[in-house]
């Protein structure tokens, strides 16, 4: 038959001079924890917000230069189409400005019968103005008026072709 365990005799805590409970390591613990734990969540939560928010700040920058991309990509390739249709380049930078935006660039370039229009812009915002994130895109297509010699030959690729980045 086995022998019950031994119950040990219950010890009463050791009252500090503060009214604090003592722990068997002879510190006392303070009377009310909930103040000092409070104290000390609001202070990792300050530590924690610009953390946070210069994410926050950064994930918005990216947004904005991704929307610039995608605009000035589109811009790009209705330049391109205006000058394989023969349009005047005034025009061409106004349709590109308009799909753009009006901080939007662009540069026309004419080589034999191929055309190139280079639309560059800046990061929208106040991290973009900030960090110099230039956005670049161009395209290229070939010339669809008679007589430039490269309309009507049918080859493949005579279409626009984009290109963008970031600087």
């Amino acid at each position: 038959m086995t022998q019950p365990a031994e119950v040990l005799p219950f010890r009463t805590p050791l009252t500090a001079a503060g009214g604090g409970v003592t722990c068997s390591h002879g510190f006392s613990d303070p009377a009310d924890k909930t103040a000092d734990a409070q104290g000390t969540v609001t202070a990792e939560f300050a530590v924690a917000l610009p953390a946070v928010l210069a994410l926050l700040a950064m994930l918005l920058a990216g947004a904005a230069a991704g929307m610039t991309q995608l605009r000035i990509e589109e811009g790009a390739r209705a330049g391109a189409r205006a000058l394989a249709r023969g349009d005047d380049p005034a025009d061409v930078e106004r349709s590109v400005r308009a799909l753009a935006g009006g901080s939007a660039t662009a540069s026309i370039t004419a080589d034999g019968g191929w055309f190139s229009i280079t639309v560059t812009d800046r990061v929208p915002g106040p991290l973009g103005a900030s960090i110099p994130w230039t956005l670049t895109a161009s395209a290229s297509t070939r010339s669809e008026i008679a007589g430039t010699g490269a309309a009507g030959t049918g080859a493949a690729g005579s279409g626009p072709s984009v290109s963008g980045g970031v600087r």
